[in-house]
């Protein structure tokens, strides 16, 4: 079982550890904390939680360990790592399509999530400042449509946003990528345990363990199926380039098996812990738990408007959500920058400028999307919601389906165990069933149902 020599002209992380904060902060973001609980409330919780758990197991670590396993095969981009791949194991060279697609990919949902991790940065400042003190549903509501219409405010968010995530890039993996995660991870964590430790005092804690951990498989449909399965998928951040070019980062010695079913515990744990730090703020105020999208920023708001101390936690909230978003950003232009640095040689600074100014540029769409253009449509959706729907229904399905085919397929048994290093032949036979044909059949459907055959 011959591993070749590679090494990433861009450093690696310099330990285990470290690579498991960064890889669970690239999967851990605003669809943990704000996607996670609504989709909980609307899909009849705990059933949901519960099926969501058995396709993270089934189908997120095994494709995990799969894209981890090209990124430190291959020690470069995406786009090269495919390409190198696909010549060593006698496959077209045409499968550089899965990193090209993950690499534009990230760069395209990046636009769109800086201006959503803006809102976030906007929202603390209303925190701190008691704009919600007392408020009422329709004055929540009317803050935030009178916020997301104002062009100019997304755009300064929007800005500030994208300008520290770049700085951040800028630094390289252990001057920038490794210090904001040993930072700002342990800082996630903190704040959670803390929100958690507030929804305690509630009075309905209880009720909201209930409504996340007791199974009502009454309330469990075919599409609250199909959600938690996409949701798995989506949750860890999989298909899009990120975790492979941060696998390319990972040393020999690091277990990719353990350190894939590490991550997964985290980013699970994150999504949880959100739901128990937020269903007891929800049930205390009679709120909805299903009210969607809106309940980070239209039906929360007015829980923390009215309960003690809520200028406190309402700020610590959406400080939290805040690094959630930026640890997710910075591993989503990572391959761009990556990729520029190797195809046109130039200093990371200059490659994390353009591609920044790049990405910013075309999130000006999305901010534009929600006021200017908000009547300007494209098959009859907004710029934003284009975006949106190519990259998660589309780029992000067929890039996991593609990553499993190759990785089970294409890839000879001995390369794939010399890079897995499961000594166990049972493990690694499970592995490669999972990777062959549960994951790609899973994840297709997911693709299937997302634009709407299903």
């Amino acid at each position: 079982m011959n591993i070749p020599d590679r090494q990433s002209i861009h450093g690696q992380w310099s330990s285990r550890w470290t690579f498991i904060l960064a890889a669970t902060g690239a999967a851990v973001g605003l669809g943990n904390i704000w996607k996670f609980p609504y989709l909980t409330g609307q899909n009849g919780g705990s059933a949901f939680v519960l099926i969501y758990i058995i396709c993270v197991a089934a189908l997120g670590i095994p494709l995990m360990m799969s894209e981890i396993l090209l990124g430190r095969r291959g020690r470069a981009t995406p786009i090269r790592t495919m390409k190198a791949l696909a010549t060593e194991n006698n496959a077209g060279q045409w499968w550089q399509i899965i990193g090209w697609a993950g690499t534009l990919a990230g760069m395209l949902i990046l636009s769109y999530y800086s201006v959503i991790g803006g809102w976030t940065l906007a929202y603390i400042v209303k925190s701190v400042t008691g704009t919600f003190t007392g408020a009422t549903g329709d004055l929540a509501a009317s803050t935030f449509n009178t916020f997301v219409g104002s062009a100019s405010s997304l755009f300064f968010w929007h800005t500030v946003f994208m300008v520290i995530t770049m700085a951040i890039v800028a630094g390289g993996v252990q001057g920038g990528l490794e210090k904001a995660v040993q930072y700002l991870m342990p800082t996630l964590f903190f704040l959670l345990l803390l929100m958690v430790g507030y929804s305690m005092t509630t009075g309905y804690f209880g009720k909201g363990l209930e409504f996340l951990f007791t199974p009502d498989f009454s309330k469990l449909t075919g599409s609250s199926m199909l959600a938690a399965m996409g949701q798995a998928f989506f949750s860890l951040s999989l298909g899009m380039g990120t975790i492979m070019i941060y696998g390319s980062y990972v040393p020999k010695d690091t277990s990719i098996a353990s350190t894939s079913i590490m991550i997964a515990i985290a980013d699970t744990g994150v999504a949880l812990l959100a739901g128990m730090a937020i269903f007891p703020i929800v049930f205390a105020n009679n709120l909805e738990p299903g009210s969607g999208p809106g309940l980070i920023f239209q039906t929360l708001p007015v829980a923390f408007g009215n309960m003690t101390g809520g200028i406190v936690f309402g700020s610590l909230f959406f400080i939290l959500l805040l690094v959630a978003a930026w640890t997710s950003s910075i591993s989503l232009i990572e391959p761009l920058v990556t990729w520029l640095i190797e195809t046109f040689d130039m200093s990371r600074i200059k490659a994390a400028l353009y591609s920044g100014v790049a990405t910013w540029l075309l999130g000006l769409g999305t901010v534009w999307s929600f006021n200017l253009w908000a009547d300007l449509k494209f098959f009859g959706l907004t710029f934003f919601d284009l975006l949106d729907f190519i990259t998660s229904n589309l780029m992000l399905p067929l890039g996991g389906i593609l990553m499993a085919l190759f990785a089970g397929w294409l890839m000879t048994t001995d390369n794939t165990k010399a890079e897995l290093h499961i000594s166990n032949p049972l493990l690694y036979k499970t592995w490669q069933i999972l990777v062959r044909y549960i994951a790609p059949v899973a994840v297709f459907i997911v693709l299937l149902n997302a634009i709407g055959v299903l």
